[in-house]
């Protein structure tokens, strides 16, 4: 079905619900040729340009693999969540269990919690995300939802909301588990894209710490582009004799953000120079051509059942194209949306998405959301929608 969306003129198109568009075929400058890739030694591999969706290089990413701490990327994401909709704060304090104490005391990495322990919430996010605190990861599934069980499984229903479908979890913290908890690296960047635009904020307070000092101890964050790659601000590194050294990346520089995600090496040293030399290659070879900056209208989209007809469309962040460096792209634009929307719909929802066609490249599809809330309508709206839609509008 064809939809009715007014659309800034620069898209030169229409939006469409589960139609395909039919547009004249886009071109690309192909004398320019990528520069050659550095060597990754990595049975996965995968970096990915965040504001425009494009995959830079890609070697075995829907395959499943153990994570090992970057599972605590998972962690991170649903306390954030949890502090976002005020099912926790920052500063509420999580006592130790004397169980969790006898399991998770000086396991593996660790804030060294003792017995007594009352850390903040903060604080353990701080241990989590910065010294990889497997005691940390408990403390807070506990505290915050009462159970391991519980809090894995939120981690798994945000995994299936985020279209994570070769993930699961079955700890907080990535500990050995014969296997129950998997990933694979096309999820781990999706969620760790989710991680950055969903909860800008709390990423900037927590990620990016080239150390955390608790207790009078003062542990180093292991991540190897720290102090040495600019712009590098995450994510998580991960390892154990099941998983190998397994690493999610990632970097900003003028607004573009890479997001890299490398698995199965057997030395530490290895992953730290081929993953410097990997990034440092997606801002060289490539660069990124904005579309839309973050917050700008793209278009707007019709509402049924609403108080309001329509809703505005904003870019959630800088929306952009990614070519071989001094390439010149052509490229088509679509907005797609299954539509009429229905209301009620929240301020910030994702509810539309901006299909990018560039030749000899996968359709790439970067999230739209609505600009206003659009409350449930009266009575007379739907005799509104009803008339409207008499005449076809």
């Amino acid at each position: 079905m064809l939809l009715r969306v007014k659309v800034l003129a620069v898209l030169a198109i229409v939006a469409v619900g589960m139609v395909p568009v039919q547009a004249a075929a886009p071109v690309v400058d192909t004398r320019v040729n990528v520069a050659p890739m550095p060597q990754i030694d990595a049975p996965i591999a995968l970096l990915l340009d965040v504001g425009s969706g494009r995959t830079l290089y890609a070697r075995d990413v829907h395959r499943r693999f153990v994570p090992a701490s970057i599972t605590k990327i998972m962690t991170s994401y649903v306390a954030f969540d949890l502090l976002t909709k005020g099912k926790l704060r920052l500063d509420q304090r999580i006592g130790m269990r004397p169980d969790t104490f006898r399991e998770w005391h000086n396991v593996g990495s660790t804030m060294f919690l003792p017995a007594d322990a009352q850390p903040t919430v903060a604080e353990l996010i701080e241990g989590i995300v910065t010294v990889s605190a497997n005691d940390a990861c408990v403390v807070l599934a506990e505290g915050a939802v009462g159970s391991v069980p519980a809090f894995t499984k939120l981690m798994n229903e945000a995994a299936a909301d985020l279209g994570m479908r070769d993930s699961h979890f079955n700890t907080p913290n990535g500990w050995m588990d014969e296997g129950q908890t998997y990933v694979s690296a096309a999820d781990l960047a999706t969620l760790s894209g989710a991680l950055m635009t969903r909860f800008p904020e709390l990423y900037r307070r927590f990620y990016g710490h080239a150390e955390m000092t608790w207790g009078g101890i003062t542990q180093p964050n292991h991540n190897p582009l720290y102090g040495v790659v600019e712009g590098a601000d995450g994510v998580k590194t991960g390892f154990t004799n099941e998983a190998g050294y397994g690493f999610v990346g990632s970097a900003e520089r003028g607004g573009r953000r890479l997001v890299m995600v490398l698995g199965g090496y057997d030395r530490p040293n290895l992953r730290a120079i081929q993953s410097r030399a990997f990034i440092e290659w997606g801002f060289g070879a490539w660069e990124a051509q904005p579309l839309f900056a973050k917050g700008a209208t793209v278009g707007a989209a019709v509402v049924q059942g609403g108080a309001a007809r329509e809703v505005p469309l904003l870019a959630p962040r800088g929306l952009s194209v990614t070519v071989p460096r001094g390439a010149k792209p052509r490229y088509t634009l679509a907005v797609r949306y299954k539509g009429p929307l229905k209301a009620p719909i929240a301020k910030g929802e994702t509810v539309a998405s901006l299909l990018v066609r560039m030749q000899g490249e996968p359709v790439h599809v970067l999230p739209l959301v609505a600009g206003a809330e659009v409350r449930k309508g009266g009575m007379v709206d739907r005799l509104r929608d009803g008339a409207l839609g008499v005449v076809g509008l």
